[in-house]
């Protein structure tokens, strides 16, 4: 999952432009995207859109549904998961507990389709409230329907009281880089995808290529889009390149070559198991991503 393309669940014009957009994954949105009087509209485009593009392989369809706190979720999902989708994105968690309630609920749904228990996936948007945010540690084992984690800053500002999420240099301030920066703690412990958060500015390419980079330098795996245009420049950066393929093969074929090994050395440089690791982790994001190779 490189590119995660938000769609307002509400508007088939552009749910359908999704479909073409190259982003990875589209997140049918019910939540911040839809006013509270389009709700119920937004759940029947939704679930009507979920069908007539059931055996789409690409975009995977997840559905982002209200917060579990909101009392819109349970409507969210009793309207969408009759159409199957991939996966829901969790908004607003507040611990692994609340991927633990959401999955006990995905079972009862995927019973009632009688669909194999654990069928759809879920990723969590983990720092929009304080507590969410000091409870990154806490996902591991909360469910193995979990593939990725991310986070978000505006949600969170209003939750604190901050005025901005930026400084006057454009970098994050403290909080908020924090937030950053548990997203990837909380995802590596749980073994899951992370996923950088959306970059408001949808005209600004340069902007958001940079911040791509820091991201994927950094060890976020991809991330959440607000338009179609931003899409080409997330794939592109969160794809590696062949001279890094090339480079991690160098890495693993050297350790398989001397299993016992702790150390090998490649070039006059010196590698150890940590760069095994991170070698076998990026041949396994190529393998899932064999376009737009840099």
């Amino acid at each position: 999952m490189r590119s995660l393309l938000f769609v307002p669940g509400d508007s088939e014009k552009k749910l359908e432009k999704g479909l073409t957009s190259g982003a990875d994954v589209l997140l049918i949105d019910l939540e911040d995207s839809v006013s509270a009087e389009r709700k119920e509209s937004a759940r029947k485009i939704a679930a009507a859109f979920l069908v007539a593009n059931r055996d789409c392989s690409s975009p995977r369809l997840f559905v982002r549904i209200n917060d579990l706190a909101s009392g819109l979720a349970d409507a969210d999902l009793a309207a969408v998961m009759p159409s199957l989708p991939h996966g829901i994105l969790l908004p607003k968690s507040n611990s692994g507990k609340d991927v633990t309630r959401l999955s006990a609920k995905l079972n009862v749904h995927e019973a009632h389709a009688d669909i194999a228990e654990g069928s759809t996936q879920i990723i969590a948007i983990i720092t929009e409230t304080a507590v969410g945010t000091l409870s990154a540690a806490s996902y591991p084992d909360a469910s193995k329907r979990l593939i990725g984690l991310s986070w978000g800053a505006e949600d969170l500002s209003a939750a604190i009281g901050a005025r901005a999420v930026r400084d006057d240099t454009g970098r994050y301030t403290d909080v908020f880089r924090m937030a950053r920066a548990v997203t990837i703690l909380g995802a590596s412990a749980a073994e899951v995808a992370a996923i950088d958060t959306v970059y408001i500015n949808y005209r600004d390419d340069e902007g958001l290529a940079h911040e791509c980079m820091e991201a994927e330098r950094d060890g976020f795996t991809g991330k959440l889009a607000i338009h179609p245009a931003q899409i080409p420049i997330i794939n592109r950066i969160f794809t590696p390149s062949n001279e890094a393929i090339e480079h991690a093969r160098k890495i693993i074929d050297a350790f398989a070559a001397d299993p016992s090994a702790g150390v090998i050395g490649i070039n006059g440089q010196m590698f150890d198991r940590p760069h095994l690791r991170r070698a076998e982790r990026l041949i396994a994001r190529a393998a899932h991503n064999p376009k737009d190779r840099l």
